[in-house]
């Protein structure tokens, strides 16, 4: 990040090699980790007895950290050649997607559960733990050999992730990255995405 002379405001280069202001009102004094963590809801038994749900949306509300996190997921990807769009993963990854491409100045693709686009659209299935799910992404959006950053909320077995790269590659574009707020330990899935594209997250927690 390269901070600039006014104010308490930082700035950071984009793919593009511009140099832009993020309006936070006050210096940032914990990391995009450290925020997650603390604004990070831990929601028991749902949506079923059980399940622990981490709950992000606390850090998408927070205007410094949503910025934050998203600089940081983006920073390890806005070199060399960088970035020129940005796949969100339905749902919460619509939000960082935005987040990351209005900073760097790039455009949003929005990779949709099954029914949801109009259209022509490429359809990827992929297992869950009890049967299957499908994405879906229009094609002919951004030209061709686009290179294009993936964002989620969670990381978890990898299966959207991998999905959604899938999808990108089919429809003529390059995966460059996966970035996630946190994966899950134990559940393989950076080793998963891994193989494909380079991954970052900004902290782990247990499945």
């Amino acid at each position: 990040m390269v901070r600039g002379d006014f104010g308490c405001a930082p700035r950071i280069r984009t793919t593009s090699g511009l140099v832009l202001a993020l309006p936070y009102r006050c210096a940032v004094t914990e990391t995009a980790a450290a925020l997650v963590d603390r604004l990070t809801a831990i929601v028991p038994d749902f949506p079923k007895p059980g399940i622990l749900f981490r709950d992000v949306t606390p850090v998408f509300s927070d205007p410094v950290a949503f910025g934050r996190v998203c600089e940081a997921l983006a920073a390890p990807f806005a070199v060399g050649e960088g970035f020129q769009a940005v796949a969100g993963i339905e749902a919460r990854g619509f939000a960082l997607a935005g987040g990351i491409a209005a900073q760097h100045q790039v455009g949003v693709l929005t990779v949709r559960k099954a029914g949801k686009l109009p259209g022509e659209v490429l359809s990827e299935q992929y297992a869950l733990e009890y049967g299957e799910a499908e994405l879906e992404l229009r094609p002919g959006q951004l030209p061709q050999g686009t290179r294009v950053l993936v964002v989620d909320d969670v990381l978890a077995t990898g299966g959207t992730a991998a999905a959604t790269i899938t999808l990108l590659e089919r429809a003529g574009y390059e995966a460059i990255g996966f970035a996630a707020l946190l994966e899950l330990d134990g559940l393989a899935g950076r080793e998963r995405v891994g193989a494909r594209v380079p991954v970052t997250t900004l902290g782990s927690v247990p499945a």
